[in-house]
């Protein structure tokens, strides 16, 4: 199957390892294979310190291994230079961490824009018009012109939801995206990436700690000592 064809993974890490050097080394993740494909939504869990965020990380091109590669779109993102994963990121990836990490002086619907003026793939208009849809979608468009610090916490995560989406990527990488919020909240989340699964055919991968929540996915993965384990 070729890439781009439906199945063909979208990332994929092969053999992945990833070493902090120090007088003891630490190993965050290690000979970790695992791909990624469309329309699939992943669960990550494990104990605290087992590497969980580390492997989104890698998989985000936030970080780089140690050894092994990882792929996007079936291309290794060795040989790249940081302005080419940048964009690769900007273009394909979208991310939501469990702290929003919202501009607390810029607006919603700022916040949004701000992927979008990175990539400058759009006109100004066409940037504004996307932005507002995108959070009238998630039913925002009454506190777009909003301060974080006016809102919710639900709605800083959906807002954060948005700006993951400005730049319509293929796969949506959250790190416990629920973990600050209440229950109710928590749920309109992760209905939120359910539909965004089975409407758009997007990959969603969650690192949680939440095992009901995880119960939800397609795809559960469990990684224990940098190591991916069965679930």
């Amino acid at each position: 199957m070729t890439v781009g064809e439906e199945g063909a993974p979208l990332i994929e890490m092969r053999g992945v390892t990833k070493v902090i050097e120090g007088v003891v080394p630490v190993t965050l993740v290690k000979e970790i294979d695992l791909a990624i494909r469309p329309g699939e939504f992943v669960a990550v869990t494990g104990p605290s310190g087992s590497g969980k965020s580390s492997l989104l990380y890698l998989l985000g091109l936030l970080d780089l291994p140690t050894s092994g590669e990882v792929l996007i779109q079936g291309r290794s993102t060795g040989s790249m230079d940081e302005a080419a994963r940048a964009r690769a990121r900007l273009s394909l990836l979208g991310f939501v961490f469990q702290f929003h990490f919202l501009l607390p002086e810029f607006s919603a619907l700022d916040n949004v824009l701000l992927p979008m003026r990175a990539l400058g793939a759009l006109e100004a208009d066409a940037m504004r018009e996307r932005a507002s849809g995108l959070l009238g979608s998630l039913g925002l468009a009454e506190h777009a012109h909003k301060l974080p610090e006016q809102m919710s916490g639900g709605q800083r995560q959906r807002v954060a939801i948005a700006r993951a989406l400005a730049n319509n990527p293929q796969v949506i990488l959250a790190d416990e995206p629920t973990g600050n919020l209440d229950t109710a909240s928590s749920r309109q989340v992760l209905g939120i990436f359910r539909k965004l699964v089975d409407e758009t055919h997007r990959a969603v991968v969650i690192v949680t700690h939440d095992m009901e929540l995880a119960a939800q996915a397609d795809r559960h993965v469990r990684i224990v000592d940098g190591k991916l384990v069965a679930p």
